[in-house]
């Protein structure tokens, strides 16, 4: 019996470390898309503050194109870091309905 519930808090323990593991990988995943989200505002300023070199009208067919990648940048960027936020609650949830299970092991996890 006791074999039993040490394999059985073992699995348990493996069981949150994976979750961990999973939400590491989700803050990762975040700090990712907060670094692709500045590089458009990073570009754009750099271009406003250097805009009384040039003229708009004379560099229109490469400010253009551009912006379309600042945009595209920024909705992906937006994208890594809501999808992270979602995936990082459901692992808060995992976690928690482990501490639920096993009550040995929610006094670890916080």
């Amino acid at each position: 019996m006791s074999d039993e519930k040490t394999e059985f808090d073992s699995i348990a323990i493996n069981e949150a470390q994976l979750v961990l593991a999973e939400k590491r990988t989700s803050l990762a995943v975040m700090r990712t898309g907060i670094a692709i989200l500045v590089l458009p505002l990073s570009v754009m300023s750099v271009l406003i503050a250097t805009s009384k070199y040039y003229d708009v009208l004379h560099v229109l067919h490469l400010l253009v194109p551009l912006g379309i990648l600042n945009l595209a940048l920024i909705v992906f960027g937006a994208y890594l870091i809501i999808r992270s936020i979602i995936r990082m609650r459901h692992y808060d949830r995992l976690i928690y309905e482990i501490k639920l299970k096993h009550s040995k092991i929610g006094e670890f996890i916080d």
